[in-house]
């Protein structure tokens, strides 16, 4: 037990005089990964009347979502195998030339293989900046850094339609990839002149797992091409979709069989032991759940059906976000000098729960002013279980295995985010097209409810069409956001079994720790970090 002790000796001596530094490069790095998505819906427009290849254009995000979400687990690993600081910088750099060679794309096809090539970078941003806070900051003293992580978000999901559009009408669309070049370079150049991870123990060399690694990016590609496709490419009973949900599952079978015996586990099921570990992968998924599909369908109920402009559809969002950054702030100091986490992920869930449930009761009668303290609660809720989900994952697992850790809880968030649009994004649709028939008819329907409308285009439609579409829209929205309160219910219920193990740098660790799962030896090892 005194050796265990030794990463977390070592990262207190790091600590002091670079950490602030240090960080300021991850936030850097988190925000290049958050940004891109929202700068490049901006500019998809104008992408498409250049290049051309509208049938293509939904690749331009999947070929992205893919390569991130694949790579996510085996960036986690590489960073165990052969160190963070090194497979960072990698993924850094790899995002970087995806983003320099999609701005000089010449057609849609080469742009998809680039965004490809960046999504595979950025696979390795999100899970580098967690793996690496995680072993610079001992778990006790991470809550101080939540709002900083919270902000990030904020400002990506707030300014990314702003700076898209901007860049867009002002400098041409292949900026809106070229501004990751000088964000990136800053990142890189204080990253290797600050960065000084702490040095664990030699491991023997290592064997690496490819078959887990090709089953495990089989399994990950088919999913989130079914969420992807599913209700919108194919129907959901469709051979192709059928065929894919085989894909996963058999995958899926065949990647856990391989994980019990490969030595070096892309994903080492022992982690899974920790109930902790488990509860906060399944949480994860459900904030996922509920953030994207909210984030997706608060903007075009306000465009459509209140009118809103869709120039300033991140603003749109302000009160759930800083609800969010405020709150994850609050959590974060008081965890930090109480120590005590359980009661945020109880008190975020029921919030999640009550704000899905108020969105679900708007219509068109519904004001703007009403719709934002909507937004606030949903915000607060999951302010409270943003970061403390990340924090408890990697409390709960071995410091060797903190790369993972990361990773598998950043997958399942990002399979949660793809899940929840994807399901949502169905049951709005079929909503929609049915309330259009009951007040049109079924050709004015269609002709009318073909597209997701702005208030430009509403403005433009006879009174009767448009009243029509409004309560279409408000219909789908109010499906959509109760099936995520149903959703966000088994999170609270969740909650409530997370056990409050001490968080590592918060002193001896008491007898009864253990009883965190069945993974005792784990849980008095992580304990004497």
């Amino acid at each position: 037990m005194v050796e265990t002790s030794k990463p977390a000796e070592t990262s207190q001596e790091v600590k002091p005089r670079s950490v602030r530094v240090v960080l300021m490069a991850l936030m850097i790095a988190m925000l290049l990964a958050m940004l891109d998505n929202m700068i490049i819906g901006t500019a998809m427009p104008t992408i498409v009347g250049e290049l051309g290849g509208l049938e293509h254009l939904s690749w331009v995000v999947t070929a992205y979502t893919l390569a991130t979400a694949a790579s996510t687990p085996i960036w986690g690993k590489i960073g165990d195998m052969y160190g963070r600081k090194g497979s960072f910088l990698t993924s850094i750099v790899i995002f970087l030339i995806g983003s320099a060679l999609s701005g000089m794309a010449q057609d849609m096809g080469q742009l998809i293989g680039f965004r490809a090539i960046q999504g595979l970078g950025a696979g390795g941003l999100m899970v580098g900046v967690m793996a690496i806070i995680g072993d610079l900051i001992p778990p006790r003293e991470r809550g101080k850094y939540q709002g900083m992580m919270a902000g990030v978000m904020a400002l990506a999901m707030i300014g990314g339609p702003l700076v898209g559009g901007t860049i867009t009408d002002h400098m041409g669309w292949r900026w809106s990839f070229y501004i990751n070049l000088p964000l990136g370079a800053v990142a890189l150049a204080m990253v290797t002149a600050v960065l000084h991870l702490p040095q664990h123990a030699e491991r023997q060399r290592p064997k690496i797992d490819y078959l887990g690694a090709a089953l495990l990016t089989v399994a990950i590609t088919s999913t989130v091409l079914v969420t992807t496709w599913g209700g919108n490419e194919y129907a959901w009973g469709s051979a192709q979709i059928l065929g894919l949900v085989a894909v996963g599952v058999l995958s899926t079978a065949a990647f856990l069989y391989v994980e019990t015996r490969a030595a070096e586990p892309v994903m080492p099921l022992h982690i899974f032991r920790s109930r902790n570990f488990t509860l906060m992968s399944v949480i994860g998924f459900l904030v996922g759940f509920a953030m994207f599909g909210g984030v997706l369908y608060l903007p075009l109920f306000q465009q459509s059906v209140q009118g809103a402009s869709a120039t300033n559809s991140g603003l749109l969002l302000l009160p759930m976000l800083l609800s969010m950054m405020l709150v994850s702030l609050i959590a974060g100091r008081v965890t930090t000098n109480s120590g005590k986490y359980k009661i945020f992920p109880i008190v975020g869930g029921a919030l999640m729960v009550v704000g899905m449930f108020l969105l679900a009761t708007m219509d068109t009668g519904t004001t703007r002013l009403v719709s934002g303290v909507y937004m606030a609660v949903l915000g607060a809720g999951l302010g409270f279980l943003m970061q403390i989900t990340m924090l408890v994952a990697q409390n709960s697992v071995d410091m060797k295995d903190m790369g993972v850790a990361s990773s598998s809880a950043t997958l399942f968030r990002t399979l949660g985010g793809s899940f929840g649009v994807a399901l949502m994004g169905s049951l709005f649709t079929s909503r929609v097209t049915d309330t259009m028939s009951e007040r049109l008819g079924p050709e004015a329907a269609g002709a009318a409810g073909s597209a997701q409308l702005d208030a430009a285009s509403l403005a433009k439609l006879p009174e009767v069409v448009r009243e029509a579409y409004q309560h279409a829209v408000a219909a789908g929205t109010h499906s959509a956001f109760l099936l995520g309160a149903g959703v966000a219910v088994l999170g609270f219920l969740a909650a409530w079994f997370v056990k409050e193990v001490p968080l590592r740098g918060a002193g001896p660790a008491p007898a009864a720790a253990p009883a965190d799962g069945k993974s005792a030896p784990a849980a008095q090892e992580s304990l004497a970090h």
